[in-house]
């Protein structure tokens, strides 16, 4: 049975423009955008399919999700419809949108001050990971509840080389690094409230800008953050061809529940 009694906010930044994604390219179900979160996975935004998700977790009783100014309105009442599914209905009230800003690390930012102050987790993920499994929730919750941090991270397949050069066309090959040590970064990254409130507070006096929420954290010297396997199907909806990826990733979830 569950018992997990800790508040735990889930933030889903989702004010980005899409630009690695292109109308044309990205299969008929776009609704006519290139805004990742918003095209059409079943007849549903793909934004919309991953509040579901976390609705369903038993261990969350708090979603927030970040958009652009311009589409809060728009957004607010796209998820409003969406409260009719049993799953999103049972948050009540406790599933908001608020305004974001232009980098990721702005509207995480602006969600976290927006959280009810007994907020004790505060979980970040990608809006454009939709398939992320209920269990991983559930153990990066647990961790990070135990020990203050945790992420959720996949052992890389393929050999990783450093390279000098930004861009892999023009890059020459310097080293092969060992996978034993290396993790690929996935979401959700949960947090204890007070240390990414730390977290923040520090990047912003020192001008860091980070690449996810555990870059910010992993700068506090007293936190060490924990890995919960992930799994390859937890994917990021990013260039045309991961909406491929994502018809046959759904098709499996609607067919085995």
């Amino acid at each position: 049975m569950h018992s997990f009694a800790k508040r735990l906010a889930v933030i889903l930044p989702a004010a980005g423009l899409g630009t690695r994604m292109s109308k044309t390219t990205a299969g008929a179900e776009t609704s006519g955008t290139s805004r990742k979160q918003f095209m059409l996975l079943d007849g549903e935004p793909i934004l919309v399919h991953t509040v579901r998700k976390f609705a369903s977790s038993p261990y969350v009783t708090d979603i927030v999700v970040a958009v652009r100014d311009t589409d809060v309105a728009s957004t607010t009442e796209m998820l409003s419809d969406a409260a009719v599914l049993p799953e999103v209905a049972k948050l009540k009230g406790k599933l908001t949108v608020v305004a974001g800003g232009d980098t990721r690390q702005e509207s995480v930012e602006r969600a976290f001050a927006s959280l009810d102050p007994t907020t004790d987790l505060v979980a970040v993920h990608d809006a454009v990971r939709p398939f992320v499994e209920l269990e991983t929730i559930g153990r990066v919750a647990e961790e990070a509840d135990a020990t203050g941090a945790a992420i959720v991270g996949i052992v890389p397949v393929d050999t990783v080389k450093q390279v000098s050069g930004a861009q892999a066309g023009g890059a020459k090959v310097r080293a092969t690094i060992s996978r034993e040590r290396l993790v690929l970064a996935q979401t959700p990254q949960v947090f204890r409230r007070e240390i990414l409130a730390r977290a923040f507070e520090a990047a912003k006096r020192d001008n860091f800008v980070g690449t996810d929420e555990s870059s910010l954290v992993e700068r506090l010297e007293d936190v060490e953050i924990g890995v919960v396997p992930g799994s390859e199907r937890n994917i990021k909806i990013t260039r045309p061809g991961d909406m491929d990826l994502a018809r046959l990733f759904f098709e499996r979830e609607k067919s085995s529940r």
